[in-house]
């Protein structure tokens, strides 16, 4: 059964967007995380919490998923994502004070490379969590 705050956010989202059903139960999961453990711990054991969560859910992902980031045909870097969830959603975790326009871009960034179209910044940073939809 989906939390009421769940609920609520896919209510002011939207509910028939895409993939919303996927996004609503990973969300419940990040919710129930976040009542476990509050707001004082790094993002590392909001990652491990979540990817227990995620374990016990059934739902197919990949954990510290590393991407390739190019310059031209050139290689220059990797970068580790926190979670893609059924090779459709990227999950983002942070413990920061609020979302910010960086955190949203470095999403699309994700998005735009692996070539999926919806991502999910999850904030454990405060007493409630901030949850944040992202779309390409």
């Amino acid at each position: 059964m989906r939390s009421q705050r769940a609920l609520n956010f896919m209510k002011a989202q939207n509910y028939n967007y895409k993939h919303s059903n996927l996004t609503g139960k990973i969300i419940e999961l990040a919710i129930k995380v976040h009542k476990n453990l509050g707001s004082a711990y790094e993002e590392k054991l909001y990652q491990r919490a979540l990817y227990l969560e995620l374990q016990r859910s059934g739902l197919r992902f990949e954990r510290e998923k590393e991407i390739s980031i190019n310059y031209g045909n050139v290689r220059i870097g990797k970068k580790k994502l926190d979670f893609v969830v059924d090779g459709k959603i990227v999950v983002e975790l942070k413990k920061i004070d609020a979302i910010d326009k960086v955190h949203v871009a470095q999403v699309v960034s994700y998005l735009k490379t692996l070539g999926l179209s919806v991502g999910l910044i999850l904030n454990f940073g405060n007493s409630k969590l901030e949850i944040k939809r992202v779309v390409v």
